[in-house]
């Protein structure tokens, strides 16, 4: 599957092509503000008189980027008082800008927009994240994206409809069709205690229809038991009887092997018969067990690695299985952040740096931003203090010969 991360921002930006004018007044005004220092100060005076305290500030969007679009219309919208003040105090300002100033509808209009963007860039965030595993999370946020969508291409606004009409034309090249999905994004879901399997043939339905939702949840339940026995073959633990240890023949009289050698031989392979059959059938139902299972209550710190540790005993080869297919990335964004780490480090400003500089930037910044290894000062100190007596030593020696 290609990156989730990545989808979603070519579907948001596909709606946001066509920047309706009341985005764009919002830009220019805050330009307007930005440009100045003066303005600025000015501006800060106007948010003190209307009672704004946020500490946030105006910030102007990379056109390319609707996050920070989104970012830019959020905080605008918080100093939509403080605009409207300035405009009242300077005469400069509307003078400068006309038409470009906006007006009450303008700002509904934002607002408006604001509400369906910050659902996105939630949406972002939670897949983007790399200390928690993410495909659980996969079908629901597919699932949330496609009701966003349908609920904008039936809105009574003209413009938030034209861009849910954009955005549902890019989520179905990559998403429309189940037959281009992997199912293991659904597998995976199924591996959440909380929704397990009546979740999504709810959901399936309701996104593709009765139709095709219903086979494609009947396709996914079958490669779930195929996958299933699959690792039944590779993790069930078999005895090994040739391995037995031989009895020595100066312990055992010859009539005694061979009036009891044939009997324990043919009782070894019936137990090993009937604890192979025992063993599938029991792991086999191991799956339906699990499947049959009420639904865990959702908690706002659900941890399912957890849960899977505690039930691993109960269910150890579908733990394992979940396992695997739980940590299954959806995004790269963690990835490509990791390697393109040493770009920060090393830009136009600093490149005289040697590779080993460089890479002890690099691991610092890991070290230091690792929460699980909190940094123990009295190690460092004493660290500190054994090299300064070694610099000491170093410097009491003998001078070096040149």
């Amino acid at each position: 599957m290609r990156c989730i991360a990545h989808i979603l921002n070519m579907v948001v930006s596909e709606g946001l092509k066509e920047s309706n004018s009341s985005v764009r007044k919002v830009r220019e005004i805050v330009r307007y503000i930005r440009n100045s220092p003066l303005r600025l100060s000015k501006f800060k005076d106007a948010c003190d008189l209307v009672g704004i305290e946020s500490k946030a500030s105006l910030t102007l969007d990379v056109t390319t980027r609707w996050n920070a679009t989104y970012l830019m219309l959020f905080s605008a919208c918080i100093f939509e008082k403080a605009f409207e003040k300035y405009d009242e105090q300077e005469s400069s300002f509307r003078k400068d800008l006309g038409d470009a100033v906006p007006n009450s509808k303008d700002w509904d209009s934002v607002k408006q927009l604001v509400v369906i963007l910050e659902k996105f860039y939630r949406m972002t965030l939670r897949i983007s994240r790399c200390l928690y595993v993410t495909s659980n999370s996969f079908f629901h946020e597919i699932s949330d994206l496609c009701c966003l969508l349908k609920d904008m291409t039936v809105s009574k606004d003209l413009i938030l409809r034209d861009m849910g009409l954009n955005m549902k034309c890019k989520f179905d090249k990559y998403w429309g069709d189940p037959l281009k999905m992997n199912n293991l994004i659904f597998i995976a879901n199924i591996f959440n205690p909380i929704d397990r399997v009546e979740y999504m043939e709810f959901t399936l339905i309701e996104i593709y229809g009765t139709g095709i939702g219903g086979n494609l949840y009947r396709s996914v339940i079958s490669d779930l038991h195929e996958l299933f026995d699959d690792y039944m073959m590779v993790y069930t633990p078999r005895t090994d009887f040739n391995s037995r240890s031989n009895f020595s023949v100066e312990t055992i009289s010859q009539s005694s092997v061979v009036s009891s050698q044939p009997m324990s031989m043919l009782k070894a392979k019936f137990k090993q018969q009937k604890f192979e059959t025992g063993l599938v059938g029991s792991k086999k139902s191991e799956l339906e067990l699990y499947l049959n299972e009420a639904i865990v209550e959702e908690e706002g710190d659900f941890d399912i690695l957890r849960w899977w540790k505690l039930n691993s005993e109960r269910l150890p080869i579908l733990s394992r299985l979940a396992r695997d297919v739980v940590a299954i990335p959806v995004s790269t964004v963690a990835s490509e952040s990791a390697f393109s780490t040493s770009g920060r480090v090393l830009d136009a400003f600093r490149s005289s740096l040697t590779p080993k500089i460089v890479e002890a930037l690099v691991c610092c910044q890991d070290w230091l931003r690792d929460s699980n290894k909190p940094i123990q000062i009295e190690e460092i100190l004493g660290e500190m203090e054994d090299f300064e007596q070694g610099l000491a030593a170093v410097g009491n020696g003998p001078a070096i010969q040149q």
